[in-house]
């Protein structure tokens, strides 16, 4: 359980520095590609608002592979639940106000991950 537990850790925390690169380094350039709903004229303007909800992006991928790397299991488990929930909270609001798809992009893998550390937590 713990193993599935952490592949779904880093599969969010890998999407999590993808959307930071996206949001960072090529919002004008293959973000337009991802993002097609958002008005062409708006890419250039909202430049620096994209890089910066990267960087946010980039936190919360960073959180999750910090909680890979902790040796304490219990520890361990705790940071995962804590970042995992923070994902899950910003793909349920952007759910909520953007897109139902960033549901099953960001909260949906990563409420896997929280079902799988607290399986593993209580069996």
């Amino acid at each position: 359980m713990i193993i599935a537990a952490k592949l779904i850790i880093l599969i969010v925390a890998i999407l999590h520095f993808y959307f930071l690169w996206l949001e960072m380094f090529a919002w004008t350039t293959k973000a337009k590609k991802v993002f097609r709903n958002f008005p062409e004229h708006l890419f250039e303007p909202t430049k620096s608002m994209a890089a910066n909800q990267g960087l946010y992006n980039g936190f919360l991928a960073a959180g999750l592979v910090w909680s890979l790397l902790i040796q304490d299991t219990l520890w361990q488990i705790y940071v995962g639940l804590f970042f995992l929930g923070c994902v899950t909270l910003a793909g349920i609001y952007g759910a909520i106000s953007v897109s139902k798809k960033i549901f099953m992009v960001q909260a949906l893998p990563a409420l896997i991950g929280i079902l799988l550390l607290l399986l593993h937590n209580f069996i």
